[in-house]
């Protein structure tokens, strides 16, 4: 099963390249998948019919219990014959339908074939959740193919509307799925099914839910209004998703789940009237329209709205009727869309008031479409006659809610026969006072699907009793009856022979008085459902708008306050209910006074912060409350957590620096003293209460600390630093994921500095020199007089020298030579020596980096890009590829971030051993690294030459002064 499904995924993914090498014939190719499924389901039809199941199972998180089950009963085989036997003759047909020049013929292909793949795995799915996973990935597909041809604007309006109601219904559907899940206890669907969960109210709730998603997916009303403007698809498109599969998904998930909750209570009510009520109104619709699509496709809404009703009833006969209805469904169904198809390309239109003696043209077609319509019709000896018989029959003795449904039933079949009679009249009659339309000629391999699919419902009306074991199979999950209903042709004359001739008669009537019907149905028509979307998007924009400028005012402050709020009155809420303080150890004021001293200068430092209005005080305080939190590891014992702190905290402050060069000195805002009496209270009370919270969640502790654990098992691997063994070993999964979020803030931060391309590369020796000499003899930057001869200073660093004499400092430049490179080895021990000691990949990325911006302060963007020649890009894609590497390889173990250890003896340095987490921080260290120099080089180097710009344009020409210096 499983590989069936992979195949079609992967033959979809080669579409592209079939399709460039043998334009439309790489439909036949892609045909070969769905094709094998309907084979493999016909090997296995005696298996289902015996009441027995294929199954398979891949135990993928066995401790989660999470698996991927697929299984293949009576009601899957069915299934799996309808979408993978339509499947292989719509492709096939697409081969005759299409043209080689045909625009996006490849995605196309791989899109339709690609949601074959998704039909058959939901149908087979045996698990709730992958159930939804390929439920969703149809609806993918779908809004991919309806939207074929997204030049045009119905196209892309028309896959949009469907993307969105089939969306939200399967959304609802998930929740109703977690909810079934958690009630039964297994997520396995046919566990479910064999003990369903006891009908409380929340097995109520999800039932309602499921069948949100399941009647969207079927296009039942109210959702029906996305069905009929699919039609602006491609008409195999509408063939085999919106007549034999995708909308069929629905009624399967209604027939899969009918044993199990028909008796809960919301059940029956909802898919009865609603199924009902579609029945009507679809028929209704499809006497006053005259494009051919559009009535079949409100036909189709129509017959969906009476499978619903007899998948969904919740009796033996039913079930057994639905079953054959469905097949008959999508027999006569898919065949009329794909004669459609043909009609059009053969005269160029749809629009029955236009087409006019095309029977006598095509008499084979018209052949074709007779005999399908006559299925849809439930005319005799058709299979469409035999399910309708059937359903009669289900309906007749069933209880007093199914004797009303059947009354509509009859109604509805009334409509169905009108608009089948209107169908084959608008197509293929010849019409007074309309000239025949030209016809171009058919082949026979553009009629053999439609031809094969109406001739399949042709024989299988007298065969009927072929299927009824298979269908038996599925439908004695029903409680059974005194006298068990059995398919055949012909029962007899009877209630249902003669409900049938009324429908047949009325149908005839309606057709007759066709002009009358149009007349009244638009007079009394409801607004369309293009309409009632329209209007609905337009008033969920005009409300969203209306919402976002009610919330979003613009100011940090608001957000920020708003956010306190939010937590404060959360904190207390749960404080107050829960009184974490009751039966717990009283909480200790501190383990040593230091803590005591250290944390009140913190807190005097936050609140200084409040009354200082130069930005740069306000980084300065800023920095020293977190200095002050390193202090508190410092005392508390935490080494490594006190010198990640502590770099992160400098990096932090170096950053807002360059920033603040670019910014006011001043803050600008006026706060009123009204504001600030508002928000230093919100602010004191939000530090209070989550201090409070976290004061009292340590004393509230009743587990054993899992501190002395971690020792224990770090010091079992022969370790030490428990801190780096938990990042790089135990929580490796973390790390990696954490470091791939660094990265991709990172990029996402400096790229909004970057206005333009990056294409400030590595400073090479030329670019280098000429600045040096340009700043010693231009005099521009400089400010020296012209004619100066003043010998230059020497040059501590590379790029000393390309910095104005004002803004050097000897001092500065000797200190960041003598200390850039013991700052880099430092940076390597501490990275090396994290098995034993403090450090890590984090903590050495970091002060590699602050060596680097050490350079850059010193010596200027040049010297940074002559300390640094290479792309921070660079660094931090070789670590995201270490780390990853060393994950996946453990895969060669069967496990990710599996670690290995190897041990050795060198020369002089005696035994060493080397381990995987070792690369692993590694990478840790180059992604830090490549962070920190991407920063500086947009907030540094960046923000420097826009400054340089700036100078310049504002520098007096020459020989008026002296011109201006900037860095």
């Amino acid at each position: 099963m499983i590989a069936l499904i992979v195949c079609h995924f992967v033959l979809a993914a080669c579409a592209r390249p079939l399709v460039r090498r043998l334009g439309r014939r790489a439909f036949v190719v892609l045909a070969l998948p769905p094709a094998a499924a309907t084979a493999w389901a016909a090997t296995e039809w005696s298996t289902a019919a015996a009441g027995r199941a294929v199954t398979w199972t891949w135990e993928w998180i066995p401790a989660y219990d999470v698996s991927l089950g697929l299984r293949l009963d009576a009601l899957a085989e069915l299934m799996v014959l309808l979408a993978a036997g339509v499947g292989t003759l719509v492709l096939l047909y697409c081969a005759s339908y299409f043209t080689d020049d045909s625009p996006q013929l490849a995605s196309f292909a791989g899109n339709l074939l690609a949601f074959a793949g998704a039909m058959l795995a939901l149908v087979l799915a045996d698990d709730l959740i992958t159930l939804y996973v390929f439920w969703e990935l149809t609806t993918v597909f779908s809004y991919l193919l309806i939207g074929h041809g997204s030049e045009r604007k119905q196209n892309r309006r028309s896959a949009l509307q469907a993307l969105v109601v089939t969306t939200l219904g399967g959304l609802a559907m998930l929740v109703g799925f977690l909810i079934l899940g958690q009630a039964a206890g297994t997520y396995q669907i046919s566990a479910i099914v064999a003990d369903p969960p006891e009908a409380t109210l929340a097995v109520s709730v999800a039932v309602v839910l499921v069948l949100c998603g399941a009647l969207s997916k079927s296009a039942i009303w109210p959702f029906s209004l996305w069905l009929p403007n699919a039609m602006a698809a491609p008409t195999p498109v509408s063939a085999y998703l919106h007549a034999a599969a995708m909308v069929k998904a629905g009624v399967y998930l209604v027939a899969r789940l009918a044993p199990a909750f028909a008796d809960v209570p919301v059940w029956r009510p909802v898919v009865l009237v609603l199924g009902a009520a579609t029945m009507l109104l679809g028929g209704w619709r499809a006497l006053r329209l005259n494009d051919l699509k559009l009535v079949l496709a409100y036909g189709t809404v129509s017959q969906l709205g009476f499978l619903i009703v007899l998948a969904g009833a919740g009796t033996r006969d039913a079930a057994l009727a639905a079953a054959a209805m469905i097949l008959g469904h999508a027999l006569f169904k898919a065949a009329l869309f794909l004669v459609i198809g043909i009609v059009d390309h053969a005269t160029g239109t749809r629009d029955l008031r236009r087409l006019s003696g095309v029977g006598r043209a095509l008499p084979h077609v018209t052949t074709v479409a007779v005999l399908a319509a006559a299925s849809m019709a439930a005319l005799p000896p058709l299979l469409g006659f035999a399910a309708k018989e059937a359903a009669f029959h289900a309906l007749q003795h069933g209880d007093t809610s199914d004797r009303w449904v059947l009354a509509v039933t009859v109604v509805g079949s009334v409509l169905t026969v009108a608009y089948t009679l209107r169908f084959v009249w608008g197509a293929f009659f010849r019409k007074p006072g309309v000239a025949d339309t030209s016809v171009r000629r058919v082949s026979a391999a553009f009629l053999a699907p439609p031809a094969l699919l109406a001739v399949a419902g042709l024989v299988l009306g007298p065969g009927v009793a072929w299927t009824d074991r298979l269908f038996a199979a599925y439908a004695d999950t029903f409680p059974a009856p005194a006298h068990p209903y059995h398919l055949a042709l012909w029962h007899g004359f009877g209630t249902a022979l003669l409900l049938s001739v009324l429908a047949w008669a009325g149908g005839a009537l309606l057709f007759a008085g066709r002009t009358t019907v149009t007349r009244v149905s638009r007079r009394i028509a409801w607004p369309t459902a293009d309409s009632v979307f329209g209007h609905l998007l337009l008033g969920l924009e005009r409300f969203a708008l209306q919402v976002t400028g009610f919330v979003q005012r613009g100011s940090l402050s608001v957000y920020l306050a708003t956010t306190l709020l939010v937590m404060l009155a959360g904190q207390l809420a749960v404080l107050i209910t829960d009184r974490p303080w009751e039966g717990a150890v009283a909480p200790r004021v501190w383990d040593t006074p230091l803590q005591g001293a250290v944390a009140v200068l913190t807190c005097a430092a936050a609140l200084l912060c409040l009354t200082v209005s130069r930005r740069m005080k306000a980084v300065v305080l800023a920095g020293l409350t977190g200095y002050g939190a390193a202090l508190l590891f410092v005392v508390q014992g935490a080494p490594d957590l006190a010198l990640t702190q502590f770099c992160v905290e400098t990096v932090s402050m170096i950053v807002f620096v360059l920033v603040l060069r670019r910014m006011p000195v001043h803050f600008q805002e006026s706060v009123s003293s009204w504001r600030r009496a508002v928000r230093v209270p919100v602010a004191l009370g939000a530090a209070a209460t989550l201090g409070v919270v976290v004061w009292v969640s340590g004393a509230a502790r009743t587990a054993e600390p899992a501190g002395a654990a971690m020792v224990e098992e770090v010091a079992h691997h022969g370790l030490k630093d428990v801190v780096a063994t938990i990042l790089v070993d135990l929580r490796a999964w973390d790390t990696m994921g954490e470091s791939a979020v660094l990265a991709a803030a990172a990029i996402g931060v400096t790229s909004l500095i970057y206005l333009h391309r990056r294409s400030e590369g590595p400073m090479t020796r030329e670019e280098l020199h000429g600045a040096t000499a340009w700043t010693l003899t231009g005099r521009r930057l400089t400010g020296l007089p012209q004619g100066d001869d003043t010998a230059p200073e020497r040059d501590w660093l590379a790029a000393g020298s390309t910095l104005a004499p004002e803004h050097r400092s000897v001092v500065f430049e000797v200190v960041g030579r003598l200390v850039f490179h013991p700052i880099l080895v430092l940076s390597l021990y501490l990275l090396f020596c994290a098995e034993n000691m403090p450090g890590g990949g984090f903590v050495g990325g970091l002060v590699a980096g602050l060596a680097f911006i050490t350079r850059y302060l010193a010596g200027g963007r040049f010297e940074l890009a002559e300390a640094a020649p290479l792309q921070p890009g660079l660094f931090t894609g070789l670590g995201l590829f270490l780390s990853t590497g060393v994950a996946l390889l453990g895969l060669l173990e069967g496990t990710v971030l599996h670690a290995w250890t190897y041990k050795g003896h060198l020369p002089l340095f005696g035994d060493y051993h080397l381990a995987t987490p070792v690369v692993f921080d590694f990478g840790v260290y180059l992604l830090v690294l490549g962070v920190v120099l991407d920063i500086v080089r947009a907030l540094g180097a960046k923000v420097d030459r826009q400054i340089e710009r700036a100078a310049g344009a504002l520098a007096p020409a020459p020989g008026t002064g002296a011109g201006g210096t900037a860095r």
